[in-house]
C-alpha cells in the first residue's frame, strides 16, 4: 500500500496559518472534518492531547507528527501541511516545527494500514527527504515526492532480503556473532563487529514514533559499526521479539518507550530506561551508554535500577509522585463522576418525591456511600500503590484505603495508605531477594501478599486511625466550644473546612457540627448548616470554571471532568474536586479554602438558614433568603475559580 493513499491530497495544507500549537492542531483537525475522514472532531483533538500530555509529538529537526488511534476516525488518514515561518510545538530539541502530518488511525486500523503507518514513519528520519519535502508547492509534488522515495525504499528492501536469503543459503551450518538471520529479526550493524546491544521501541499509540525510534537506533548503530537488534511494540503487538540468546550476548539494552513493555527478561542486564523520543534524538548516546555497560543493572524484583527521564538524569521526586497520583486519579474518576451524577439525580427526585421513594433510595445505594463513591478512596489508593510497587501492591493498597474510609481518615488518608503500600512492597522485594530461586514463584502469591497485607493493615490501624480519629474529634469539640458568639467568624471557618480535605476529617468535622447543631440544639433553622452546605458545593462549582474559562491550563480530560462538576457543585457533592485536588493539592485545596470561607461567612452575614442537611441547589429554595444563598455560593465559586485559573500552571508545566 502507498503512503499516498493515506495522505490525500485534498487534506494538505501547504501553507499552514496558525502560529501556536493549539492552532495548528485545530487547523489539522480541520482539514480532517471537512474532508469526512473524522465523525466526531471533539472526540478525536481530545485523543490527540491526551497523546500530547504523554509526550510531545514535535519530534525535533522540523517535524511533528500529532497522532491517535480512536473510533472518531472514518478512514486511516494522514494530513500533510507545511509552515514556512514555523511554529513552536514543544519539539524536544525546542525548534519550531514547519513540518507536519497528523495522523488519524480507526480504531481497529488493519495491519496494512498500520505499516504504512510505520514506513511513513521511517522515511520521517531521512533529514535530506525532509529538506525536499519543504521545497515542494503543491500537493501533487508532495505525493510525488513520497511515491518516489517509496518505491526507492521498497527496491532497497528487495535487495537486503535477497542478500539475507543468500547468506542464509550460504551459511546454514554457520553461527557468527556478525550479521545473520532469525526467526525474530535481523541484526543490523558489522559482522566483524564482537559489540552487541539490543533495543526495545515503544509509544502509546504504536504508529509513529516506536518505528521512527527503530530505524534512527538502526541507523546510527551502522554508523557506528555495532550490531543492534530493535524490538517494536507498536499497534500490530510485539514484532521481531527479542530471544533469549540475543539479550544473553548483549552487552547493554535500550528501552527507549513511553507505556510499558516487558521487562523481567532484563534482569541482571544493564539496562537504558528512557522516553521513545530519545530513540529518535539521541541514539547515538544510548547505543553508546549500551555498549559500554553505563547503565544501571536491572533488577526484576525492585533492585537497584534507576528510572531515567528525557534529559537523561533521574525522574525527580516530584515528577514520580506526580506519575503515582496521576495513575489513581484516572482509575478513580469514573467512580466520582459516575456515583456524583446519580446521587444529584437522586436529589431532584428527593424534592419531587421523598426519601423513601424506591428510585431515590436506588440512586443513592448505587452512587452513594454504600455504592460508587464507597470505591473512591480504595480505588485512588489501590492504584497509586500500583503505580509504585506494580500489581502486588494492588490489594494492600485498596484495603489501606478502604481503613481510610472506615476510620475518617478521608482521602488525604488514602493517599499516605496507596503511597505506603507501594513502598512497602518494593521493600519486602529487596528483603526478599535472597531467598532461594525455588520459592520465585511464591512470592507474588503468598509473600507479598501476606505481609504487605500485614504491614500497611498495622499501620493504618495504629498510626492513621488514632492520628484522624482524634484530630477528627478535636475539631468537633473545639467548633462546639466556639459558640455562636461571632456567627461570621464561625461561618468562614466551617465553610474552609469543607474544603481542606473534601470528605475527610475536617469536612465531617465542620458538617458534624452543623447537623449536631441542626439537630439536637434547637437551631433548627439552619444558620450553621447554610454555610457548611456554601463551602461543600465550592470546590467543584470552582474547578467547573476554571476548567471553562482557563482551558489551555488544564487537559482535554480535566476539561471534561470539569463539566460534571457543575452537577456536582449545584448538588452539594464536593468529592467531585477530590481528583484535582490530589493532583495538585497545593493550588487547588488553598483556591478552593478560601472561596469557601467567603461562601461560608456570608451565609451567616446575611443570615441565611438552609433547614435541609443536603441536597445543595435542590433545596435552595426551602432557604429564608433563597438568592442571598445562591449568590453566596456563586461569589465563593467565582473567587475560588479566578485564583485557581490565574495560579494553577499549564498541563505541561505541572510535575
Amino acid at each position: 500500500m502507498r503512503i499516498t493513499d493515506l495522505m490525500i491530497q485534498e487534506t494538505m495544507i501547504m501553507d499552514l496559518q496558525a502560529t501556536t500549537k493549539d492552532e495548528a492542531i485545530d487547523e489539522l483537525i480541520a482539514s480532517l472534518n471537512r474532508s469526512g475522514r473524522i465523525n466526531d472532531p471533539v472526540l478525536f483533538k481530545e485523543m490527540i492531547y491526551k497523546r500530547e500530555a504523554e509526550s510531545s509529538t514535535g519530534i525535533g529537526g522540523g517535524i511533528a507528527m500529532p497522532h491517535a488511534k480512536t473510533t472518531a476516525v472514518n478512514e486511516p488518514t494522514v494530513v500533510f501541511a507545511k509552515s514556512r515561518k514555523g511554529l513552536d510545538f514543544e519539539a524536544l530539541d525546542d525548534q519550531p516545527a514547519h513540518v507536519f502530518f497528523m495522523i488519524a488511525a480507526p480504531e481497529g486500523a488493519g495491519n496494512t494500514h498500520l505499516r504504512t503507518l510505520a514506513a511513513l514513519s521511517r522515511l520521517l528520519i531521512d533529514s535530506d527527504f525532509i529538506s525536499q519535502l519543504m521545497s515542494t508547492d503543491t500537493p501533487a509534488e508532495v505525493s510525488a515526492l513520497f511515491d518516489a522515495k517509496q518505491a526507492e525504499a521498497a527496491v532497497k528492501e528487495a535487495a537486503k532480503e535477497k542478500a539475507k536469503a543468500e547468506k542464509a543459503a550460504n551459511v546454514a551450518s554457520t553461527s557468527t556473532t556478525g550479521q545473520q538471520q532469525n526467526t525474530s529479526g535481523v541484526i543490523v550493524g558489522n559482522a566483524n563487529s564482537e559489540d552487541f546491544v539490543v533495543a526495545v521501541t515503544a509509544c502509546p499509540t504504536g504508529i509513529a514514533h516506536t518505528f521512527m525510534a527503530e530505524d534512527a537506533l538502526k541507523k546510527k548503530a551502522q554508523e557506528m559499526g555495532i550490531n543492534i537488534r530493535v524490538e517494536t511494540n507498536g499497534s500490530e503487538g510485539a514484532q521481531n521479539v527479542l530471544t533469549a540468546d540475543e539479550i544473553a550476548r548483549a552487552k547493554g539494552v535500550i528501552v527507549a518507550a513511553d507505556k510499558n513493555v516487558e521487562m523481567a527478561r532484563f534482569d541482571g542486564k544493564p539496562v537504558l530506561q528512557r522516553p521513545v523520543s530519545d530513540g529518535i534524538r539521541k541514539s547515538e548516546e544510548l547505543i553508546r551508554k549500551a555498549v559500554n555497560g553505563d547503565a544501571p543493572i536491572y533488577r526484576s524484583q525492585g533492585g537497584n535500577a534507576k528510572e531515567e527521564g528525557a534529559s537523561g538524569g533521574k525522574i525527580s521526586v516530584g515528577s514520580k509522585i506526580y506519575k503515582d497520583l496521576m495513575n489513581g486519579i484516572s482509575h478513580m474518576l469514573p467512580f466520582v463522576v459516575g456515583g456524583g451524577i446519580l446521587l444529584a439525580i437522586s436529589f431532584l427526585f428527593e424534592q419531587l418525591a421523598s426519601p423513601e421513594n424506591p428510585i431515590v433510595q436506588l440512586l443513592q445505594t448505587i452512587g452513594g456511600g454504600t455504592g460508587a463513591f464507597h470505591f473512591l478512596i480504595p480505588v485512588l489508593a489501590g492504584f497509586i500503590a500500583m503505580s509504585i510497587g506494580d500489581r502486588p501492591a494492588l490489594m494492600p493498597g485498596m484495603v489501606g484505603g478502604l481503613m481510610a474510609v472506615n476510620s475518617n481518615a478521608g482521602f488525604l488518608g488514602g493517599l499516605a495508605a496507596g503511597f505506603l503500600a507501594g513502598y512497602v512492597v518494593i521493600g519486602l522485594r529487596k528483603l526478599f531477594k535472597g531467598l532461594p530461586k525455588a520459592i520465585d514463584g511464591l512470592k507474588p502469591i503468598l509473600l507479598y501478599p501476606v505481609f504487605g497485607l500485614l504491614i500497611v493493615g498495622a499501620i493504618s490501624f495504629y498510626v492513621f486511625d488514632p492520628i484522624f480519629g482524634s484530630l477528627n474529634t478535636w475539631l468537633v469539640d473545639a467548633l462546639g466550644n466556639l459558640g455562636t458568639g461571632n456567627a461570621v467568624l464561625l461561618g468562614l471557618l466551617l465553610g474552609g473546612m469543607m474544603s481542606i480535605d473534601m470528605g475527610g476529617p475536617f469536612n465531617k468535622a465542620a458538617y458534624t457540627f452543623a447537623i449536631g447543631v441542626f439537630t439536637s440544639s434547637g437551631n433548627t433553622d439552619g444558620a450553621w448548616m447554610a454555610a457548611v452546605m456554601a463551602g461543600g458545593m465550592v470546590p467543584p462549582l470552582a474547578i467547573a470554571l476554571a476548567t471553562t474559562f482557563f482551558k489551555s491550563k488544564f487537559t482535554e480530560q480535566e476539561r471534561k471532568s470539569g463539566l460534571t462538576n457543575y452537577v456536582l457543585g449545584f448538588s452539594f457533592i464536593t468529592e467531585g474536586a477530590i481528583p484535582f485536588a490530589a493532583a495538585d493539592p497545593l493550588r487547588v485545596l488553598t483556591s478552593c479554602i478560601l472561596g469557601s470561607a467567603v461562601a461560608g461567612g456570608l451565609t451567616q452575614l446575611w443570615s441565611i438558614n438552609v433547614p435541609a442537611p443536603h441536597g445543595g441547589i435542590f433545596v435552595a429554595a426551602l432557604a429564608n433568603h433563597a438568592l442571598l444563598f445562591l449568590l453566596a455560593v456563586a461569589i465563593g465559586s467565582v473567587i475560588s475559580g479566578l485564583i485557581l485559573g490565574l495560579w494553577k500552571k499549564s498541563p505541561t508545566l505541572v510535575k
